[in-house]
């Protein structure tokens, strides 16, 4: 990806955030949506655009139809707000890249309070020097 492309797709996915939190009023989109990344082809004229939905799997898939059915609003927000020649066609896919990393954080967390605390003053340092 050239500079332009990654400018793009980062203010599309800032600009999308924006209206997203501000004027949608979409039922479905009441959940809580972040907008993680945004894919833009060389030619600037798609754009993938890539979100996390905390809840359940229902949730999930009534998100992506929210946003499925905003597309429209969406690209017309959007070509107000960016000095674009042409708004990108816009396809939206789930990312659970967030959920895999609180998953992770909660399994090491876990895992350290498995684990047994260190006796007062032991640093884990053995007396002695490291020839032993």
């Amino acid at each position: 990806m050239n500079r332009r492309t990654l400018r793009v797709s980062e203010l599309l996915r800032q600009e999308i955030s924006l209206v997203l939190q501000r004027q949608i009023r979409d039922p479905r989109l009441r959940s809580l949506i972040s907008v993680t990344k945004v894919e833009t082809s060389p030619d600037l004229r798609e754009a993938k655009v890539f979100v996390s939905v905390m809840g359940e799997p229902s949730k999930k898939e009534a998100a992506l139809q929210g946003l499925t059915s905003a597309t429209g609003y969406l690209k017309r927000a959007i070509g107000d707000a960016l000095p674009l020649r042409h708004v990108p066609r816009l396809t939206f896919a789930l990312d659970d890249s967030l959920e895999k990393g609180e998953e992770v954080f909660r399994v090491m967390n876990q895992l350290a309070e498995q684990q047994p605390s260190p006796a007062p003053g032991d640093d884990g340092v053995k007396p002695g020097g490291a020839d032993e």
